[in-house]
């Protein structure tokens, strides 16, 4: 029996690749990999190497068309009139999803939203947010933080579901029979993400904890070829200073290797995280998590995890200190988010995917009177 076939649409820039892939990325790879009921084709600009174990459509925007959005839309729209799937789902572009309804009106077009809809061209206002959800067939988001904020002066809520990202935990690596004296920063090293709250950190607690040492995996943007940013330059003599290896962007593979090795990872975000992939990462792989609870990671790291503050860099210092120097809470951080993470693994998420789908296409195309 042939399966109903989704057409997953990603954002215009990002790439799909073990290369160079954001968050986004990853999620999309990791549910369009297991499937659950449905035949994934995921369709993006063209990438270098992209993922090779999932079907992946590169498409070139039509250049004739102003707008980056309606360049892409148009290219999408006439790829999937050739050969209609039975549902098309949009990754994190609101106003992508909302030309692709108009230009597929026979089609169920879903948005899945991964970061603040209210930053977002065609969602900025609650009237716009009103419009987004009378007219798509459905709209998921990553946490219920960001749902509140899709919901916020809309009154459609029953409408929008929270769809959890998720890790795959049969396919991390394994750890070390002992953890190294380790403490790690992972994700794009910029103000937003905490960075040089980390580095001030680990210059004041450094001192006091002989024999560890601190590293920090990434860049401005994901890909070897991300740029030598002023922050970064500036970054890189303070964290010289206080003996933190800055090694650059790397695979994500070797992300999750570090993590898998690392005693303690910190994710001081300032900004409020709509879900926190790198914190459910770090759990997921045994880690010690210090975490700020920001937005949408309370609801990803639950008790898990040391709270932190960003803005704090002397007390972040302390809690790294005190967590360093007691391995008895270090292993009961470590177990209780692999416990935690167990609930975001990637077949539960799978399965409740295809019944969100399933649900879409049940009740597609909606009434005049259907609540929205």
């Amino acid at each position: 029996m042939q399966l109903p076939r989704v057409a997953i649409v990603l954002p215009p820039r990002e790439a799909f690749s073990p290369a160079a892939t954001g968050a986004v990325g990853l999620v999309v790879h990791g549910l369009a990999r297991a499937g659950e009921g449905f035949a994934a084709e995921v369709l993006g600009t063209p990438t270098a190497g992209p993922f090779p174990d999932v079907a992946f459509t590169p498409l070139r925007p039509v250049r004739l068309l102003a707008g980056q959005s309606r360049r892409f839309a148009a290219a999408v729209a006439r790829h999937l009139r050739r050969a209609p799937p039975a549902l098309v789902e949009v990754h994190n572009r609101p106003e992508l999803a909302l030309l692709l309804a108009r230009a597929l009106p026979g089609l169920p077009v879903s948005l899945f939203l991964h970061n603040d809809p209210q930053g977002m061209r065609c969602a900025r206002t609650a009237r716009d947010r009103r419009i987004l959800l009378g007219r798509l067939a459905a709209v998921v988001t990553v946490s219920a933080w960001l749902r509140g904020r899709l919901l916020d002066g809309t009154d459609a809520g029953a409408r929008v579901a929270v769809l959890p990202n998720a890790v795959d935990l049969a396919c991390l690596p394994p750890p070390p029979a002992e953890r190294e004296r380790l403490i790690l920063f992972a994700g794009r090293v910029v103000s937003d993400k905490g960075a040089d709250a980390f580095v001030a950190a680990c210059a004041a607690a450094l001192p006091h904890l002989p024999g560890w040492r601190a590293a920090m995996l990434g860049a401005d943007r994901f890909g070897a070829d991300s740029p030598e940013t002023p922050y970064l330059r500036a970054l890189r003599r303070d964290a010289a200073a206080a003996g933190v290896v800055m090694e650059g962007w790397r695979p994500h593979g070797d992300v999750l290797a570090a993590m898998a090795r690392a005693a303690i990872v910190v994710v001081p975000s300032r900004w409020p995280e709509p879900f926190g992939l790198t914190a459910l990462e770090a759990m997921a792989s045994g880690a010690a998590l210090l975490c700020a609870p920001r937005g949408g990671l309370p609801e990803v790291t639950g008790e898990a995890a040391v709270p932190i503050d960003p803005d704090d860099p002397a007390g972040m210092a302390a809690a790294l200190v005190a967590l360093a120097r007691d391995p008895g809470r270090q292993a009961a951080l470590g177990a209780a988010g692999q416990t935690r993470a167990a609930g975001f693994d990637l077949p539960v998420a799978a399965a409740a995917l295809a019944a969100l789908r399933r649900q879409t296409l049940a009740t597609w195309p909606r009434g005049a009177d259907a609540p929205i």
